[in-house]
């Protein structure tokens, strides 16, 4: 049989730019050679995509190959490669994209929306489940709806904040802070969340931008970090003493799910150091659950998973209550990390799909949502052509 032609397409303009990087690497090693053709895609920091020779290891190096583009004709599943001349002219034709980009513009729908537009089968999730499973906000309302647990919460935009309660009054949500000043929107998180305070941008995975405040002087601090990186602000009560427990969930109409992990982080919080730099976290796996525990677990992570339309694979990541047992639902993760040290492939080795089989499946949901979307109808013909009278 003919190899399929993945493209794997990694980097791309968002604070996980680097997290990319490392999971590109370990994925383009896992995928099996005798069965794909690889063709590394990188979209650097400021969003130019590149094709070549060691296109990865030139933008670990904040350099860039060959410039490329894809055609959103979805007869054309043919890279464009720039010439000497300058002049973009069709290349290999791709079979799959396997998109390796985490947080904004790569994890969010809005690449996923450009791949629809192709027509062709890509590995992960779809437009909307991207979009909704990436902005937290959203997230945990569609969950809070079908009864999940998920920690109280608040939230506000930057015009709520940068206007100081001076900006024209305007609707608002229940569990949102608008047409309030500064000092009113601090008060008002210690008054209904108490202290600490989990505050971080919605649309950012990685734990970057997000913060612990523990009094009144770092919740300011902590709401510009989060502003920084987005336009709204979320805004969390604390867990006391949590464990912070982990599921991968896997497939398409019928998902399944991976034994659990805890995390034992190096910082007070799991944060970007904490995941990435220090190597001083460790996991467990599997987690010293109760089969009960384990199975409430497994169990509210696919109706999540379900619930935020997601496809493909989603990490759930919850926090647990120590002394209660209780549990909230943190965050799904659409595009979680591939990295050696990620929790994702690991907690499915740990249930005995290897890395390299866990990839071909990915692969092969892909391919499957692809041929089931295109029985669907893409046009309607009226019983007259009334739009050729006009």
């Amino acid at each position: 049989m003919a190899k399929l032609r993945v493209g794997v397409i990694f980097g791309g303009r968002s604070g996980e730019h680097e997290v990319s990087l490392v999971s590109a690497t370990s994925v383009i090693k896992a995928l099996n050679p005798d069965k794909y053709e690889i063709i590394p895609i990188a979209i650097s920091k400021s969003g130019r995509w590149s094709v070549g020779e060691g296109v990865l290891q030139r933008l670990k190096s904040h350099q860039e190959g060959t410039p490329v583009l894809l055609d959103a004709d979805p007869a054309d599943h043919r890279l464009y490669v720039r010439n000497d001349s300058g002049a973009f002219i069709p290349d290999l034709s791709l079979d799959v994209i396997f998109p390796v980009l985490h947080g904004p513009f790569g994890e969010d729908g809005t690449i996923q929306g450009l791949f629809e537009l192709m027509d062709i089968p890509y590995v992960g999730c779809g437009v909307l489940g991207s979009a909704m499973a990436m902005d937290k906000i959203i997230q945990k309302h569609i969950c809070r709806q079908q009864g999940i647990p998920t920690v109280d919460f608040l939230w506000f935009r930057d015009v709520d904040w940068r206007e100081n309660g001076q900006a024209p009054l305007r609707p608002s949500l229940p569990d949102q802070l608008a047409n309030r000043s500064r000092k009113q929107i601090v008060a008002t998180l210690m008054e209904k969340l108490g202290l600490p305070l989990f505050i971080k941008p919605p649309n950012l995975g990685s734990s970057l931008g997000i913060n612990k405040a523990h009094d009144e002087r770092e919740i300011y601090n902590a709401i510009e970090d989060a502003l920084q990186y987005d336009r709204k602000v979320l805004v969390e009560k604390a867990v006391p003493n949590p464990r912070e427990i982990e599921l991968s969930v896997l497939g398409n109409e019928y998902p399944r799910v991976s034994v659990a992990s805890e995390i034992y982080p190096s910082n007070e919080f799991y944060d970007y150091d904490a995941k990435y730099v220090d190597g001083k976290s460790r996991s467990v796996i599997p987690a010293d659950l109760s089969p009960q525990q384990l199975q409430s677990l497994q169990d509210t992570a696919v109706k999540a998973y379900i619930a935020t339309e997601i496809e493909g694979m989603a990490r759930a990541d919850f926090l647990m209550e120590r002394d209660t047992g209780a549990f909230y639902l943190s965050e799904l993760n659409t595009i979680p990390g591939f990295t050696r040290i990620s929790m994702y492939p690991k907690m499915w080795e740990a249930s005995g799909l290897s890395y390299s089989d866990l990839l071909d499946e990915l692969i092969t949901l892909a391919l499957q949502r692809q041929k089931r979307r295109r029985t669907l109808r893409t046009s309607y013909q009226p019983k007259k052509e009334w739009y050729t009278e006009e």
